[in-house]
């Protein structure tokens, strides 16, 4: 079939298996390009494998460090009618590639809160690996159901304390507005936890070290975003930035439950990307579309890989790696140093419905939102006939 980009409100609904193929290679020419002289992973295993953060950090584990890689990630995958989903072909590129460079790569496809795909992952660790060193904790996802209660709770993307009103830009319609949002009651901050806290980053720490697949002085980390004053009220001060703050106590937890394997534990602070998930975060769509006009014209710009190349390089694997006072890495420095976020704060004052294309980056950010579903890469012929039927 010929596909074409179909986009409804902040996703696109189908992708391009060449198009993610392309995405999936030029990264790995990247870490290739940039290989480190240190030391790394041995065997990894990424929870949350398949799309921005968490496939670049996979990429960059067994291109970069010639690792061996289990991921998990939650893809549909295609139908004759249908296309798979982004991340199933990004896995589909990520096995191939790694087959032809001999490398081991093994993903299993679904829930990663299930208290059976951890049993599921451990068998396979068992089975190929015997133990990992390197756990990497990179979900995205608006609900979880607790494996213990059988609840399911649904995340929200609320402010905390007030009602908040801001700008935003809506990627569906083109269009600068404001936006208001009512603040969150006790029971949504308590659930966006659930869901986004650091609780089941900590049950897949127990589960390895409980099962002896934890190698001694293994790392973890878990992805966070922490931002600055102009995304505070709906990033880090609202119900996210409660999650993201479970976080710091359950990579604490870790530390402390699993000391006698010396296990490091770590939250990693990156800059903010056009990813899946913060396209559907209000503010999020102007505030990313600003800070790439003014960080690519600063020369600082950066996308996934190069942020996880340098995470892997100068801190997970690194001699004097880079913490704040809650013991997190800190990867988004370029972004959030007060001359950046100035240039950032005049322009979001000045910006309106009929001067944004030409106050921010809107053609970067509208190609990075494309190129997550395969879409809008100069390599790629769209007019082909391609088979959407691709497999692992």
């Amino acid at each position: 079939m010929v596909i074409k980009p179909k986009v409804r409100g902040f996703i696109c609904t189908n992708a391009h298996p060449v198009g993610c193929a392309a995405a999936v290679k030029e990264q790995i020419n990247y870490v290739q390009q940039h290989k480190p002289d240190a030391e790394g992973p041995k065997n990894v295993l990424v929870i949350g494998c398949s799309t921005g953060y968490g496939l670049a950090s996979r990429i960059t584990a067994a291109f970069g460090y010639g690792a061996k890689t289990l991921g998990i990630c939650f893809e549909k995958a295609p139908t004759d009618r249908k296309t798979g989903t982004a991340g199933w072909y990004n896995t589909a590129a990520f096995h191939q590639e790694a087959r032809s460079a001999g490398l081991y790569a093994d993903t299993l496809n679904g829930d990663a809160f299930s208290d059976e795909m951890k049993n599921q992952v451990i068998d396979k660790i068992k089975a190929d690996l015997g133990k990992v060193d390197l756990v990497i904790y990179s979900l995205a996802s608006p609900r979880r159901t607790d494996p213990e209660s059988g609840i399911t709770y649904k995340s929200t993307l609320k402010p905390v304390g007030q009602a908040y009103t801001t700008k935003t830009y809506d990627t569906d319609k083109d269009k600068v507005h404001e936006v208001s949002l009512e603040p969150a009651t006790d029971e949504e901050i308590a659930h966006t936890i659930k869901v986004m806290g650091g609780e089941d980053w900590e049950r897949w720490l127990n589960a390895l070290a409980d099962a002896d697949v934890l190698a001694d002085g293994a790392k973890t980390t878990a992805y966070t975003y922490i931002g600055k004053e102009l995304t505070w009220p709906i990033y880090g001060q609202a119900t996210i930035g409660k999650a993201k703050e479970d976080l710091d106590r359950a990579a604490a937890a870790i530390n402390s439950k699993h000391s006698e394997l010396s296990v490091e534990a770590h939250v990693s602070s990156l800059k903010a990307l056009v990813t899946q998930a913060s396209s559907a975060i209000p503010v999020m769509p102007l505030y990313i579309s600003l800070i790439y006009k003014v960080m690519k014209e600063e020369g600082t710009h950066e996308g996934c890989i190069e942020q996880i190349q340098g995470l892997f390089n100068e801190c997970l694997y690194g001699d004097n790696p880079t913490l704040d006072e809650q013991n997190r890495y800190r990867m988004d420095g370029k972004e959030t140093n007060d001359q950046t976020q100035a240039k950032i704060k005049a322009l979001w004052d000045q910006t309106t419905q009929e001067n944004f294309h030409q106050l921010s980056d809107y053609k970067g950010y509208n190609h990075e939102f494309l190129k997550l579903f395969g879409f809008d890469i100069d390599s790629v012929d769209y007019e082909q006939d391609v088979d959407p039927m691709v497999n692992w």
